[in-house]
């Protein structure tokens, strides 16, 4: 019962969070109350992160060293600058340029591993390129908006060094160690950490639109039109990257997805956490943990066709 449970709200994700957001538009006291627990909730998702890592894991990392170092860097290049030119190119408020930034130095985010699946990619060089990003998170995230928003506001290394050690790698760290000495026991019950973590983004989310309920309506807008260009063109530019360096057809989808899909549930925390003073910095963190789902299911279903379509030819010609 919990198992299809699971299933479909994995499926329906994108409905479920979209109902949590026109309630909390609609009755924002009823979820402003959760932005306090935001880091909570973002680390149980991560702890169930962590339990479908394993050992092995690390050992590839190292097999694939050139693979892994230009998906780290497509990550930490591509989008930190999508989001300075979008924030120069619109002219964007002070709130909302610190948080397209804080999105656009966030690590990838554990969607493009689903939506790798979808595009029929290489779903282990997805798995990879998330972990590497993640563990090079709590030192280049916090250096990435230091040096892109520091001028706009006051921005603490280390706070925020802290907050994603607090929320990324302990709860990571922790389902590893878990996954590693329960891996039996785990395995009965994996179907239950997809089910947790997608229930802890839509409350994060939620939570977000609640507090930002009044501000919505008129920077709203504005945020969604940045986010979509955003979530695009990381897209279509890693995709690029991926035509560029020759990689076969798999890791072209996946390398694409990876640099489009952000952890955008640490960008909201880090804005909660870090920027208290500009609340609408975790307006961009939240529309996009929306926008990269549904533009990413559209992408990955258009690979996994154009996939499907050059096999027929093939099997024509022969």
């Amino acid at each position: 019962m919990i198992r299809k449970i699971s299933s479909y709200i994995e499926k329906y994700l994108i409905l479920i969070i979209l109902l949590l957001s026109a309630c909390a538009l609609r009755f924002p006291d009823g979820f402003k109350f959760m932005t306090n627990y935001t880091s909570l909730f973002l680390a149980v998702a991560m702890f169930g992160m962590g339990t479908s890592i394993e050992v092995v894991n690390f050992k590839n990392l190292l097999k694939s060293p050139k693979i892994i170092f230009l998906g780290a860097l497509c990550q930490y290049t591509i989008m930190p600058l999508l989001a300075m030119v979008l924030c120069f190119v619109f002219k964007l408020p002070k709130d909302i340029s610190l948080g397209v930034i804080l999105v656009g130095a966030c690590p990838g985010g554990t969607a493009s591993n689903v939506l790798s699946h979808i595009a029929e990619g290489d779903v282990a060089y997805s798995v990879l390129l998330t972990i590497a990003s993640t563990l090079l998170a709590p030192v280049v995230t916090p250096l990435l908006v230091y040096l892109m928003a520091g001028s706009i506001v006051e921005v603490s290394f280390f706070a925020m060094f802290k907050s994603i050690v607090e929320v990324i790698v302990i709860p990571v760290g922790l389902g590893i160690f878990v996954n590693a000495v329960l891996r039996n026991k785990i395995k009965k019950i994996d179907f239950i950490f997809p089910l947790i973590s997608s229930a802890a983004i839509a409350l994060i989310i939620a939570a977000i639109v609640g507090l930002n309920a009044e501000k919505i309506m008129t920077s709203g807008l504005l945020a969604f039109a940045v986010v979509i260009i955003h979530n695009l063109f990381g897209l279509l530019i890693g995709l690029g990257v991926g035509k560029l360096f020759n990689l076969d057809y798999n890791k072209k989808s996946t390398l694409s997805i990876e640099v489009g899909t952000q952890n955008s549930g640490l960008a909201v925390v880090l804005a909660n956490t870090n920027f208290a003073l500009n609340p609408l910095a975790a307006l961009p963190g939240a529309i996009f943990s929306v926008i990269q789902n549904l533009i990413g299911s559209i992408f990955a279903h258009l690979r996994a066709d154009i996939k499907h379509k050059k096999l027929e030819n093939v099997e024509i010609n022969i």
